[in-house]
């Protein structure tokens, strides 16, 4: 399969499949997929382009609107993840993944895929200490405060994903692993970037969770965008007693450590990529061939049965509160609160049965709003839209059991749950039959066991949903394993190809406006006390060295 790797595509998505059409022309070639590693900028409407945060001049519709209005149809199938400048209102309506337009599919906070058998999986955001503790409270209209915490990664994603035991070919996610620069060539990059060197130096440029993701999962390919530049870099996993050793060696010796890997460590190096911004004359697309295990002529986009189950196990520490809490975790030996969600054979066969075994992702997008039209005129000022629950969040919920979280911190909030009209009352015809399938094949996607008359979803609270009917779940029996330690740094210094050196004057910009917003402010108080299950405070010495890891 020929694969489509973009850095920020920062809303410039005609121009993007533009230039593939171009090498596909060139090079003879086909492009069965297209990834997006975040900035992706899904604005449908001036109302969703209030919601990002950027600096004013920086507030563009672009292009997105188009697909979302099918005035024009993704050519390829596009998979992308959210960066820190997004329609954050969009995507927090698809919180476990979703289309937001005709072939355009969105991984979530974090999501777990498999397209023709390649398993790719994603972490959208970026890393923030202040509010990685957290939980997901943020609803649009957003306050200046959270339409920036909005799009910071939490810890529950990442303690999903640490859950995963099957191998992983593709990983994607906005930020860069934290010290991955170790494994490149880091003083390229700093001459490229001097901003950077005082940060790496430290040791603190890049995200300390995909650091531990990166060392745990071990994916043969990792794709991240960002810092606007092209970086590549080969990350072997190998003893955890040399790593320090290679961090602080020089270039010139691990390039000669790299020539005497021997083939035995083949299977446990990670291909790290890193690209630029979508503008000319810069990096920020890559092609490159995977084999897929699957022969297909179409491709086709599945559900992955393992994260769907521990989707569904973990469903009980969803939290949406503004304050921070801990996860159940090894520290507390008294405690017999389950904490490796690791899915047993049993589970993922009941996850498997509430599908019908019939894991391929349903062509089930709707608009839920208006489309942009490019023909009227603004009357100067657009107000901020109000949270929406989308169809598709409340037929995968319903279908797999578990909540939706902006429905949670909407109730918890005293806010009224809007659904779209685009359910009952969309004047487009086509748009309001796609609305109409949702409902009425609800069932083909919702196969958990109900007889008789059922309430409408819409009727039910979320608070009411029991995830875990008809299962008994084993009590825990094994610690996670010890798999997030220090490993051996390599580079591949074949594969490094810089850009240009120009300054970028919208990261500075970007960066500025992230130290004025991100002020640690309890919002939206909460004066309703909700059913969201407490913990006891444990895991308190990960992460909480807030004053090194925030920008």
């Amino acid at each position: 399969m020929k694969i489509a790797v973009e850095g920020c595509a920062h809303g410039e998505l005609e121009k993007i499949y533009e230039t593939i059409q171009s090498i596909e022309n060139e090079e003879g070639v086909k492009v069965d997929l297209l990834l997006c590693c975040g900035d992706f900028q899904a604005t449908r409407n001036l109302e969703d382009l209030q919601t990002m945060a950027v600096p004013q001049k920086y507030l563009d519709m672009c292009s997105f609107y188009k697909y979302y209005s099918g005035e024009l149809v993704a050519p390829i199938l596009t998979l992308f993840i959210g960066g820190n400048h997004e329609a954050s209102n969009h995507l927090q309506e698809l919180p476990y993944g979703g289309w937001v337009a005709p072939n355009i599919y969105y991984l979530g906070y974090a999501g777990v895929v498999k397209v023709n058998g390649i398993r790719i999986a994603g972490l959208s955001g970026i890393y923030k200490g202040h509010d990685y503790l957290r939980g997901r409270y943020e609803f649009a209209p957003y306050t200046d405060t959270t339409r920036t915490s909005v799009y910071h990664v939490r810890q529950l994603e990442v303690f999903r994903l640490k859950q995963l035991s099957d191998s992983i070919d593709i990983f994607m996610s906005h930020d860069w692993p934290r010290g991955v620069y170790n494994y490149g060539n880091k003083s390229q990059l700093a001459r490229f970037k001097p901003h950077f060197r005082d940060e790496m130096d430290k040791g603190q440029l890049g995200s300390r969770p995909c650091e531990d993701l990166l060392k745990l999962l071990k994916p043969k390919y990792w794709f991240a965008a960002h810092l606007h530049c092209k970086f590549a870099a080969l990350v072997t996993h190998d003893e955890l007693d040399e790593s320090r050793e290679v961090a602080e060696s020089s270039y010139e010796n691990l390039s000669l450590r790299k020539k005497a890997t021997s083939e035995d460590s083949e299977g446990r190096v990670t291909k790290f990529l890193a690209l630029d911004k979508c503008l000319p004359k810069r990096r920020f697309l890559q092609l490159l061939d995977i084999e897929t295990p699957v022969s297909e002529s179409d491709i086709r986009l599945e559900y992955d049965l393992e994260w769907l189950t521990i989707l569904f196990l973990t469903n009980n520490l969803t939290n949406v509160k503004s304050a921070k809490y801990y996860l159940p975790g090894p520290h507390n030996a008294a405690s017999t609160e389950r904490y490796n969600f690791k899915p047993t054979t049993d589970e993922m066969e009941h996850v498997r049965n509430k599908f019908a075994s019939d894991l391929f992702v349903p062509n089930n997008f709707v608009r839920t709003v208006e489309p942009y039209n490019a023909s009227e005129s603004s009357n100067g000022y657009t107000a901020q839209p109000k949270a929406v629950i989308n169809p598709q969040t409340q037929q995968f919920c319903d279908a797999l059991g578990i909540d939706d979280p902006v429905s949670l911190a909407l109730i918890i909030g005293g806010q009224e749950l809007s659904y779209s009209s685009a359910l009952n009352e969309s004047t487009d015809t086509e748009f309001n039959d796609s609305a109409t399938s949702v409902q009425t094949e609800q069932s083909s996607l919702n196969m958990s066991s109900s007889t008789g008359d059922a309430p409408s979803p819409r009727q039910i609270s979320p608070f009411k949903r029991k995830s875990s009917s008809s299962l008994n779940l084993p009590k825990p029996i094994s610690e996670i394993d010890g798999a997030e330690g220090e490993f051996q740094e390599k580079i591949n210094s074949d594969e490094l190809h810089l850009g240009n050196s120009s300054a970028d004057e919208a990261e500075k910009e970007d960066k500025a406006t992230e130290n004025v917003n991100e002020v640690d402010s309890e919002v939206n108080a909460l004066n309703v006390k909700p059913p969201v299950k407490k913990f006891k405070r444990r895991n308190q010495s990960l992460y909480m060295n807030e004053s090194k890891e925030d920008e």
